[in-house]
């Protein structure tokens, strides 16, 4: 009897996109992005949580992807687009050597194995580092040489040091609204970086977004998005952080799924964005003001 393979498995820095991520452009984001790739400037994206920023760089990883193709003359569609995207996420105990590699044990030899970064470094991709001020800050000062004229990579294991294949370019981001004295970008490295910054869509732009991510009908869309700037204004009154048009999705999945409106509202965004019970009950207030 033979297993079904219910998964699919990449190596790493082959990771292509196969279709267009859907995103809806909010301002120039998508030219800054075009002319700092062009000049092979690393960029760090700033905003809160479920603003956008990852499928951003997926859309951009694609669509530079099938230019680069049509500069090759691959024009057909089922050619694979060639600029992988190496997304990294980063964390308090990431290391130097969980991003440019280490020594294993296999069998009674010792092999090298790179690292995503070396990997992304090699294979001439974008290597996304979210959320790069969890990591440590003696593993993000290895970036530097990436980001400056060198675009080199120091395999200080190896006594080798890399040079970023053409395509290579480095992204970061981060939410400014969990920094603190402890979880900081150093400002040598902050400096490094083009910075552009997200937040939430505009009501309308919003509305639109929903709408095709969750397949609701369109007053749905633009009740949840009208629920996201309600709940967002909330910050001055004990919020930590207001409604992610990613949680609006989320209950705009929920109610194409036959769960009401209010229920819907309340297990994805009430629930997720607070344990405050006088902070729930003014969503709760403006969750039945909106689907009434």
């Amino acid at each position: 009897m033979t297993t079904k393979t219910l998964y699919k498995s990449y190596i790493i820095e082959e990771y292509q996109l196969d279709e267009e991520p859907y995103y809806v452009p909010v301002g120039d984001e998508v030219e800054l992005f075009e002319a700092a790739y062009r000049q092979r400037l690393p960029l760090i994206f700033k905003g809160p949580t479920g603003c956008g920023k990852t499928r951003f760089v997926e859309y951009m990883s694609y669509k530079l992807g099938v230019e680069l193709a049509k500069k090759t003359k691959s024009t057909d569609d089922n050619d694979s687009v060639n600029l992988p995207l190496v997304t990294i996420a980063c964390h308090e105990d990431l290391t130097s050597s969980d991003l440019v590699g280490r020594y294993l044990l296999e069998g009674d030899q010792t092999v090298w194995i790179d690292g995503p970064l070396t990997r992304a470094v090699k294979a001439g991709g974008i290597c996304y580092l979210d959320e790069v001020v969890e990591a440590r800050k003696d593993t993000t000062v290895l970036i530097h040489p990436l980001t400056d004229h060198r675009r080199m990579l120091p395999v200080e294991k190896r006594g080798e040091l890399l040079e970023a294949a053409d395509g290579f370019l480095l992204v970061l981001s981060y939410n400014p609204g969990y920094q603190s004295a402890l979880k900081d970008l150093k400002h040598s490295t902050r400096q490094r970086f083009v910075s552009i910054e997200f937040d939430y869509p505009p009501l309308e732009i919003e509305a639109q977004i929903v709408q095709h991510e969750a397949g609701v009908d369109e007053q749905t869309a633009t009740q949840l998005a009208k629920l996201g700037e309600k709940v967002r204004n909330l910050k001055e009154h004990g919020l930590g952080e207001g409604a992610s048009t990613r949680l609006l999705i989320y209950a705009g999945k929920l109610i194409a799924s036959g769960i009401p409106p209010r229920r819907a509202c309340q297990v994805s965004v009430n629930w997720a964005v607070t344990d405050d019970h006088s902070v729930q009950q003014s969503i709760t207030e403006i969750i039945a003001s909106i689907f009434e």
